[in-house]
């Protein structure tokens, strides 16, 4: 039998494969139908604080949505995870990206200095990054298992959203009894409902 972990693997790199293999102006046009569906999306527009990410290798890009979002009025607010305290802070963010520095991983960051801490029972919808999905609710992230544990924490009344792009969205995730699953997932061509 094929550990979980190595079949993860294996669907991460075809899942990257033909992402990579999507001609660029396909790729920005499909990113920027993402946008546009969950900016139409009933529970986007309705929360007034928006759990986001910012994006690493594999995952959909959010500076333009974040930065649309707090044009429109939206609470931004973006995680750290501290990997040797296994904690998640909170930060808003009022100015993209102003208030986003380099982090240690190289990838940009909330400013601690700059960004006031959140609450976690204040985010009325949580963005959730992946790299493969599948119509259940089973999400791949990148392997630090940060989101699944933070998944858990979030109220059970908010909404936890993933977006995608359609290549992205797979037959099916191997899962465990200690990953989460998300409720709604906004591709380049559908909204999907965990059923």
């Amino acid at each position: 039998m094929e550990d979980a972990g190595e079949k993860k693997k294996e669907i991460i790199g075809e899942v990257e494969a033909v992402l990579d293999a999507l001609p660029p102006e396909e790729k920005s046009r499909k990113q920027k139908t993402i946008e546009e569906r969950l900016f139409g999306f009933a529970n986007f527009m309705e929360a007034k604080v928006v759990l986001l990410y910012l994006a690493k290798q594999g995952e959909v890009e959010t500076l333009d949505i974040i930065k649309r979002a707090l044009e429109g009025g939206k609470m931004v607010v973006l995680p750290v995870f501290n990997r040797e305290s296994s904690k998640t802070t909170l930060y808003k963010v009022e100015n993209s990206p102003e208030d986003l520095i380099d982090g240690p991983d190289g990838c940009l960051t909330p400013d601690p200095s700059r960004c006031k801490t959140v609450p976690i029972n204040h985010i009325d919808i949580a963005i959730v990054p992946g790299q493969a999905f599948d119509e259940k609710g089973g999400r791949i992230g990148i392997g630090d298992k940060f989101y699944d544990k933070f998944v858990q924490k979030l109220p059970i009344t908010t909404r936890k959203v993933a977006i995608a792009f359609e290549e992205q969205v797979i037959s099916q995730v191997p899962t465990d009894s200690r990953n989460k699953h998300i409720d709604i997932i906004v591709t380049d061509s559908r909204t999907i409902y965990k059923i």
